[in-house]
């Protein structure tokens, strides 16, 4: 292939390069989805995709899950760090360690280094959650685990491949040590497909263009998205403005959990201070550093241009103080399984309420607030074998001020589907008994929030262990200027004629056949005042 002759500094050239960098990560995430083994992978796309430099410099990322990406920075920072000069063609990464580049167990990295004429040009980079990877509960999401080994097999920055030969001792432990081998290791070369998608992609990019006019577009794309993000900054009023929100509880005897934040708003960029929040505490629900970081990213972006390209240029205005040994910087060994999904949430509520002193015209009442993981794993009794089912269940998106809030639908930090109702019943043995809006959930307001969701699920099989991972069942999804708070969530068990049992927001449950696992998910906040009727109505 002739390389062409280009001017990077051309308008037309700059554009065709970033979109074909974007395009690559999209693809990257088509032939994982089709590629998966597992329901969560296939059916609900807990997947993300990206692209980075030689530096380990995030260059493009498909529009995947903001929990991820935001996250993957540091995956691959570590790769570099630990690795150095032993980084070859034919190598493939693998990592899950929270505490090295990490986010929770159950989220593997995976990452291939791209070389052209024998030089290291960037990385192919996806990350999926594995529907289990071993620990003390089917899922690997026990509310109740207080130590990060209890959580499931720990990887540091390992080659799956070396040079092109399979890690087969590693594999063979890995496998050894979960409790659906087959299906985590179609999902593992499911992402490996995607990231040698992703190189030959790039490398084709390299051969019609060459390497010096794609470093030189990288460079400009990140000096570009940060200049982008610095003008939005710039708009916004200066000063400093605080909030606080809380977590219910850790599963354990810690309730309201605090997480405070101060954000700075100055000419050279935006601060966020967490500093203040709760010390890290007994149970499941911390978060690292990086999921403190990736809430922070997302929250900027959706209070300035989401059209930005997302990229570490986007984010080099932003700096988030986060201290150790708190609930948002855990340091190990603590469980962190739930701050991936739980306190990220709660992270991006606490900034949304401070930017709602800043500019409330571009900030939503707070959403569910939770993902409302619910795992269930036991003996399959058509097949014999174990099963492993993770799933996070929709509810309300706060009002805006201009529209009523989504129902029934995943927010902010999860950008996930539903597993339709067809492929859980084929997968396992279950029975969806009802799926439906939960009337009335949403908070009042000139502009109603969304409704959370009911699915009740019947167990056809006996001994299952079931875990619930939520929160927001204690403190509601604040409303916003004047708008009222949404409806609490509330999981129950059914079981037989008797009265339906309450469950904890974080417990693990036993069941038997015919037992019905009911999920009520909160509501979005309302916005505005009840009284005060809706300009949307008003003009027809």
């Amino acid at each position: 292939m002739l390389t062409l002759k280009v001017d990077v500094n051309d308008p037309i050239t700059f554009e065709v390069l970033k979109n074909a960098l974007g395009a690559i990560a999209d693809e990257m995430g088509i032939v994982l989805r089709r590629s998966s083994y597992s329901p969560n992978i296939k059916e609900r796309k807990d997947f993300s995709c990206a692209l980075f430099d030689s530096d380990g410099r995030l260059v493009a990322q498909a529009e995947h899950i903001p929990v991820h990406l935001g996250a993957m920075p540091h995956s691959v920072r570590t790769l570099l760090r630990e690795f150095k000069d032993d980084i070859h063609e034919g190598d493939v990464f693998i990592l899950n360690d929270p505490f090295h580049g990490g986010t929770h167990l159950p989220d593997i990295t995976i990452a291939q280094p791209i070389f052209y004429n024998h030089k290291l040009v960037a990385f192919a980079v996806n990350r999926a959650h594995h529907s289990d990877i071993g620990g003390s509960t089917p899922g690997s999401m026990s509310p109740l685990s207080t130590d990060v080994h209890q959580e499931g097999v720990l990887i540091p920055p390992t080659k799956l491949v070396d040079q092109g030969r399979l890690n087969k001792p590693f594999l063979t432990f890995l496998l050894s040590n979960v409790r659906t081998p087959k299906e985590r290791l179609g999902d593992l070369r499911a992402q490996e497909a995607a990231n040698t998608v992703g190189m030959r992609r790039m490398v084709d990019l390299c051969q019609k263009y060459g390497i010096k006019t794609i470093t030189l577009c990288l460079d400009r794309l990140l000096e570009y998205s940060r200049r982008l993000m610095l003008n939005e900054i710039r708009r916004l009023p200066r000063g400093s403005f605080s909030a606080v929100d809380y977590l219910d509880d850790d599963g354990y005897e810690t309730r309201n959990i605090p997480i405070k934040v101060k954000l700075t708003i100055t000419n050279a960029g935006l601060d966020f201070d967490f500093t203040g929040s709760s010390k890290q505490v007994h149970g499941a629900v911390n978060a690292v550093y990086s999921i403190t970081m990736s809430a922070a990213y997302y929250v900027v972006r959706c209070v300035t241009d989401p059209s930005i390209p997302a990229n570490e240029g986007c984010f080099r205005p932003v700096t988030v103080v986060a201290p150790k040994g708190t609930i948002v910087n855990a340091q190990p060994p603590s469980a962190v399984a739930g701050g991936n999904v739980e306190t990220s949430q709660r992270i991006v509520d606490v900034a949304l309420k401070a930017f709602s002193q800043v500019a409330p015209e571009r900030v939503c009442a707070a959403c569910q607030g939770t993902m409302n993981n619910l795992t269930i794993g036991g003996i399959h009794p058509r097949t014999g074998q174990y099963f492993a089912y993770y799933e996070t269940i929709a509810g309300g998106f706060g009002a805006r001020q201009n529209k009523d809030g989504i129902d029934g639908i995943h927010s902010h930090m999860t950008n996930t589907m539903n597993t339709p109702i067809e492929a859980l019943e084929a997968a396992y043995p279950f029975r969806v008994r009802s799926y439906m809006l939960a009337e009335g959930t949403g908070g009042n307001g000139r502009l109603r929030g969304g409704m959370g969701v009911i699915r009740d699920i019947e167990l056809l099989n006996d001994n299952s262990i079931v875990t619930l991972f939520g929160d927001r069942q204690t403190n509601n999804p604040w409303g916003l200027k004047g708008g009222l708070d949404g409806q609490r969530g509330q999981y129950r068990l059914i079981r037989g004629n008797t009265k339906p049992a309450t469950l904890r927001s974080k417990c693990v449950v036993r069941t038997r056949y015919g037992d019905v696992v009911s999920i009520r998910t909160p509501g979005g906040g309302g916005y505005g005042n009840p009284g005060r009727p809706s300009m949307k109505y008003q003009n027809g």
